[in-house]
């Protein structure tokens, strides 16, 4: 039992992540950024979260549908905040297109990184209406908003499954990359980039989880 309870995913697969952060975080506080993390409370945007607020952000949004996800997370960044980093919480929808341009405009958000997405593969294939509304939505919400306040560079989050897709989740994703395209190509002053990640450690859409609590 010993053995199960001090698993964990990085060392399970005797893997050493070096990270090169040092470009970004001059940027970050050459610039005095302010940054928006959507899905902030997911395993995914939570850590995005977390490296951000190392780099001390002039200020971070954090926007989170669920109550509870967000609360957790904003309890851990404070504790992890600089004095000089504001962070405020938003407990929003990302679907929510007029609320998030009132943010971006009252914050002066300059980087968006869009996390906030389902990406459990057989739940978005048993709903896949509310999977291709919740993905597809949210990712023009947030492209909308972003042009609507000259943002200048908006970040997508995606997966690999977006490669040639073989599920609903995938295929939203896809979709989401191409509407990235579009407002890529249609509105050059704003900066559309799309990172893919592949089978996250850990995070809640991970098989990693599944089989430490079937070891």
């Amino acid at each position: 039992s010993d053995k199960v309870n001090s698993f964990s995913s990085t060392n399970f697969l005797n893997r050493k992540i070096n990270n090169n952060f040092a470009d970004i975080k001059k940027e970050i506080k050459n610039k005095k950024i302010s940054i928006c993390v959507t899905g902030a409370g997911g395993s995914i945007g939570s850590e995005l979260c977390r490296q951000i607020i190392s780099m001390n952000p002039v200020k971070l949004i954090i926007i989170d549908f669920c109550e509870f996800n967000l609360y957790k997370i904003y309890e851990e960044l404070k504790e992890l905040c600089n004095s000089n980093t504001i962070l405020i919480p938003k407990l929003l929808d990302a679907k929510n297109q007029i609320k998030l341009e009132e943010i971006f405009k009252q914050n002066k958000i300059e980087i968006v990184y869009h996390a906030a997405a389902y990406k459990h593969v057989p739940l978005v294939e048993i709903n896949k209406i509310e999977g291709l509304r919740n993905n597809l939505l949210s990712t023009r919400s947030v492209s909308l908003a972003a042009i609507k306040n000259n943002i200048s560079k908006v970040v997508l989050i995606s997966s690999d499954k977006a490669v040639r897709p073989t599920n609903v989740m995938g295929a939203t994703k896809r979709i989401s990359e191409l509407i990235f395209q579009v407002f890529s190509k249609d509105y050059p002053h704003t900066k559309f980039s799309i990172v893919r990640f592949g089978n996250v450690l850990g995070s809640s859409g991970s098989v990693v989880p599944l089989f430490k609590e079937q070891i």
